[in-house]
């Protein structure tokens, strides 16, 4: 049944902007085109920015909104650089929504067609409002410039499940069976455990004519999913337009095409020798991470395992690579265009458990955050139950990051007996039972037993645990990983200072894509002092966030490096500030890559700005919903700083007695481990606060973490209603 419908006339893309945005209301069945205006492209620049934008203005601001109100919108957008075949890594959307985990903005930058291909329909972005009375599929016909909003009569014929949902809608909505059709059809959805989780995430798909099937990746973070399937939106899908390389209109081709085969060829010539991005993906990184004692590894207890930390573990890139179908083809780029091409697949794969159980599937990945998340921090080495975690919360609709973490949080939580058997269910859920662990993740997905409970997230579990089963408060905050509601992404924080402030003072929660410091914090010990710690925990969130704001991926930035980079020096001999670090030689491209797209001229700094502008003003959303300040930045899990039992201190105790005498003059000997444990516990709170009243100076923000009126006016977005939030935040009580 159709319940709204559009025409609208179609125009051309100028200077990599469509220049329009498309708002659909389910509650009113209302489909409204927007203009995209100047100050939009100079203020915010797109994908995230007009994500912001479009929430806070649309948004009522007389109140907090909550994740399930029909109020709350999700965003979608793309960006002036995205939907291009000249740079490679072009093909990104970023997707915001009021997080149920969180009750701020949760962003997630992800791969497929679908921010492309809404661009190619003619909008540079999409927000959808309200909540529709049944479940309905929002389509956007960019071929024949017609938007429906469609209520389903038989739910059935789809599938619940997304991997088979994914594979219908694909097949339905293009205009003939062949695969050139069916590439120009991509798909949104999630599954059935976002309607009784707030883990839910949301599958972006791509037809991929080679595998003969319509992959996806994942916009996981935060419940957007969740948020979705509250909304009773099935599927969200745009069939495109013919693609054709020039439709972005540029200001410069030429240009264009210089820096883009230039970048292409530097990554097909030395991605062999760096990472192997095309061969494994980020499945690399597991086997660095042990090395290096920063792989969670037991709800983040050890930073490798400890019982075979000299022996051969199974998560070596060699074991990825003979499982993962065809590597290093290049064949399987989530868009157009990309040499990087990381986005594997395995081939043939025969489900253990659950309602998939014998058959033979495809799985996307496995990335690094699952491998780590739903593996070592679990307690399982055997890469093919990683592969059955991966296939289900992905066709479930469940982040694999805060399924790895939440579920590693209950192990150590069923270890130390705050619950058992009789509270599981049954289940016996020590680390390593993978069997176990997988059950868990189907009750959650049907919204049964302990599951139910679980998908509730950390947050939650810690206040459950407390109130029903007789946990000690502060021992479940300090080894839930949450932040901010969100569950932490996939390193060990211990030895961090600078990568403990990255997560705990993120816009949106301890997610890896704002400051992924820890590697030159730790292994080249590039960032010692204070100082080096702020500008790095400035410089870094602003340029990740300048990838958002243009539709693109970062991995052909940082994981494939020119070696003239290396050449220039790793620190300024004038600011201290890192250089090599930053991958200027890279950083640069972009500059010039910006300045042929859309004829605006700009510099590094430039850049910067851009995204400092953007990132101040999310901060200001947040506490416009209540939260956003110094406070909610403080009060990190301990377990991201230091030991919290006998067994982590004893790990390690070595290191830890040496920094007691070295750094803070104590003797160890003859104090128990919980005196000794106690003493690091309050110097190492004590330098997170320091790093804070450091970080924030060197943002511009108060001491009570919120964004200066001097920095807003700087940046020019002094709007009336941002003053008036910040303002009776200006003073540090």
């Amino acid at each position: 049944m159709i319940l709204a419908e559009k025409k609208y006339n179609f125009r051309k893309i100028e200077k990599g902007y469509a220049n329009r945005t498309l708002y659909i209301n389910l509650s009113k069945n209302e489909i409204v085109i927007k203009q995209v205006t100047k100050e939009m492209k100079n203020i915010f620049i797109g994908g995230k920015g007009f994500d912001l934008w479009l929430m806070w203005n649309s948004l009522p601001k007389d109140k907090i909104i909550r994740w399930d109100d029909p109020e709350n919108e999700i965003c979608i957008a793309n960006g002036p650089l995205g939907a291009s075949t000249y740079y490679p890594g072009a093909g990104k959307s970023i997707v915001t929504t009021i997080s149920p985990l969180t009750g701020i903005v949760i962003d997630s930058n992800v791969g497929g067609y679908f921010g492309s291909y809404l661009k190619m329909s003619g909008f540079d972005a999409i927000e959808i409002q309200g909540k529709a009375e049944k479940e309905v599929i929002i389509f956007i016909n960019g071929e024949d410039h017609l938007i429906r909003i469609e209520e389903i009569e038989d739910l059935e014929r789809i599938s619940e499940y997304s991997h088979l949902k994914t594979q219908k809608l694909t097949k339905n909505f293009a205009k003939d069976s062949s695969e050139k059709e069916k590439q120009k059809v991509s798909v949104v959805s999630t599954g059935p455990a976002s309607k009784h989780s707030k883990w839910g995430m949301l599958n972006f798909s791509w037809y991929n004519r080679k595998r003969k099937w319509a992959s996806y990746k994942q916009a996981g973070r935060g419940g957007i999913g969740t948020v979705f399937a509250n909304k009773k939106i099935e599927a969200l899908i745009c069939r495109s337009p013919q693609y054709e390389a020039k439709m972005n209109n540029p200001a410069d081709i030429d240009t264009l095409l210089k820096i883009g085969k230039k970048h292409k060829k530097e990554i097909i010539e030395l991605d062999p020798t760096h990472n192997q991005m095309r061969y494994v993906g980020t499945g690399y990184l597991p086997d660095i991470m042990n090395a290096t004692d920063l792989l969670p590894t037991e709800n983040f207890r050890f930073g490798h395992h400890p019982e075979i930390a000299d022996k051969e573990i199974p998560y070596k890139r060699q074991v990825w690579h003979d499982l993962i179908e065809k590597p290093g083809t290049g064949a399987d780029g989530c868009w157009f265009g990309c040499t990087i091409s990381c986005s594997h697949h395995v081939k043939d794969y025969k489900v253990k458990t659950g309602p998939f159980k014998g058959q033979k599937v495809i799985i996307d990945g496995p990335e690094y955050e699952t491998i780590a998340g739903c593996g070592s921090n679990w307690g399982v080495w055997d890469p093919y139950w990683v592969l059955e975690a991966n296939f289900y919360c992905d066709t479930y609709g469940l982040d694999t990051i805060s399924v790895g973490t939440g579920i590693a949080f209950v192990m150590e939580c069923y270890e130390e007996g705050i619950v058992n058997k009789e509270i599981t269910g049954g289940l016996e859920l020590n680390f390593g039972n993978a069997e176990a662990a997988l059950e868990l993740i189907h009750q959650i997905a049907r919204g049964e037993g302990f599951g139910k409970i679980v998908g509730q997230g950390i947050k939650e579990m810690k206040k459950y645990f407390a109130e029903n089963y007789g946990g000690e408060s502060q021992f479940l905050q300090d080894i839930g990983m949450e932040h901010k509601g969100l569950e932490f992404s996939e390193y060990v924080t211990k030895e961090s200072l600078t990568q403990q402030g990255g997560y705990g003072f993120t816009n949106k929660g301890p997610q890896h894509d704002e400051a992924w410091l820890i590697f030159e914090d730790v292994v080249r010990g590039s960032i010692p002092s204070f100082e080096d710690k702020a500008a790095a925990l400035t410089w870094f969130p602003y340029f990740r966030t300048w990838f958002s704001l243009q539709g693109l991926c970062k991995l052909p930035w940082n994981d494939v490096v020119s070696e003239k980079n290396y050449e220039l020096p790793i620190k300024d001999p004038e600011t201290g500030e890192l250089v090599q670090a930053k991958i200027l030689y890279h950083v640069e491209w972009y500059a010039k890559y910006f300045t042929a797209m859309t004829g605006k001229h700009s510099t590094i700094d430039d850049l910067i700005k851009d995204s400092e502008r953007v990132y101040n003003f999310q901060r200001i959303f947040n506490i416009r919903q209540g939260k956003g300040l110094r406070e909610h930045d403080s009060n990190l899990p301990f377990r991201a700083m230091g030991p919290v039992t006998k067994l982590e201190y004893k790990s390690r105790q070595e290191r830890y007695d040496n920094q007691l005498k070295d750094i803070l003059g104590v003797d160890p000997t003859g104090k128990s481990t919980k005196e000794k444990i106690k003493i690091l516990r309050r110097y190492r709170e004590d330098q997170y606060t320091t790093l804070q009243d450091a970080v924030y100076k060197k943002r511009g923000w108060t001491q009570g973490g919120c964004p200066t009126i001097e920095l807003i006016r700087e940046l020019g977005i002094d709007y009336e209603d941002v003053i008036n939030i910040i303002t009776p935040h200006q003073e540090f009580t």
